[in-house]
């Protein structure tokens, strides 16, 4: 069996949750044994594609005549578009489209939980199989790394008694990002710090203002991959995640697989597998951000954040690509 994995503008997608979705597949099929290939002139058993654009459309009709079956991949909701780039509400009905599209004309759909699960089987057309697979960590590499530490606390001037809270996102209000820097007015002696960008020409003129105007104590480093994040995800007291609406939300994996205690917006997605006060901590309002905070700032987290190791070991890449594998095994046994 070999499997295509597709993205359309795949580098201009790489630093995106997309991007990094369609690296863990790569490594969960390689993890399984599965061949696979990013090239759709080859031949391949199975077209996985993980973009909506109009090619990507094309590519999943002329499959359907060669008689491959083809996955969408639900990394996207009506709902995650909302409040993110500039102008969102005249683009969002064509990005719809094109996802409405994909969606209805797939043979199976898999989309990264539970909750976005139930979004896209209610969406209009929708009648193929979806299914609920995570996108993954590996998580060797968010194992305890003493230089990745140091070189986060050299990158960014780090002392030993600074606390410090980190925030990872796209400069989107869905992120949650505006809420982020008014924790930070009420802390003024934490150290707070966002990893991510967006062009101020995409970046809605509320969160432009917002950024021009953020406290004195956030940092805006942009994007910053590699050891660095990885070393501040192990240096940081917390992580604060207050986004809106997401699919899964890779970073608040990562953050659970590097021990660090994670504070996530009380919201649908997270209702069943983070649990309040047990594996992570959940607000509804900027006084629940501060006081969560404070409770990481002054109490040992050791039993929350172990629980919350457990949550992302069910989500290995290895057992990803178990699923991915029975998921290809019975696509293949179905008949068109």
């Amino acid at each position: 069996m070999k499997v295509l994995l597709y993205l359309q503008n795949k580098k201009g997608l790489s630093n995106s949750g997309i991007g990094r979705a369609i690296l863990h597949q790569s490594k969960a099929l390689e993890s399984n044994g599965i061949k696979y290939t990013y090239n759709p002139k080859e031949k391949f058993d199975i077209a996985h594609l993980n973009s909506y654009q109009h090619h990507t459309y094309h590519l999943m009709k002329k499959f359907h005549h060669r008689g491959i079956k083809v996955i969408s991949h639900g990394h996207s909701t009506h709902e995650d578009f909302k409040e993110s780039f500039r102008c969102w509400k005249l683009i969002a009905p064509i990005y719809n489209h094109w996802m409405n599209r994909m969606y209805r004309h797939a043979d199976l759909i898999i989309t990264p939980t539970e909750y976005s699960k139930s979004l896209i089987e209610k969406y209009k057309g929708v009648k193929c199989p979806v299914l609920a697979i995570s996108n993954g960590l590996v998580l060797e590499e968010y194992l305890p790394n003493e230089l990745n530490v140091n070189k986060f606390i050299n990158y960014f001037n780090i002392e030993k008694d600074d606390k410090i809270v980190i925030g990872v996102g796209f400069y989107f209000k869905r992120k949650g990002i505006d809420d982020f820097f008014e924790t930070a007015r009420r802390m003024p002696k934490v150290k707070f710090i966002w990893f991510g960008y967006l062009s101020k020409i995409l970046t809605t003129h509320e969160i432009n203002q917002c950024i021009k105007n953020k406290p004195e104590n956030v940092i805006l480093p942009g994007y910053i991959k590699g050891d660095i994040i990885k070393g501040a995800y192990q240096r940081a007291n917390c992580m604060l995640f207050p986004t809106h609406e997401e699919t899964e939300g890779i970073v608040a994996l990562e953050a659970l697989a590097s021990h660090l205690p994670l504070i996530v917006r009380d919201i649908p997605i997270y209702e069943h597998w983070l649990i309040d006060g047990v594996n992570c901590y959940k607000g509804k309002s900027i006084e629940d951000f501060v006081s969560k905070i404070n409770c990481c700032l002054t109490t040992d987290q050791t039993n929350l954040t172990n629980e919350g190791y457990q949550v992302v070991e069910k989500r290995s890449i290895a057992r990803v690509g178990q699923e991915l594998k029975k998921a290809y095994r019975h696509l293949l046994e179905t008949k068109m």
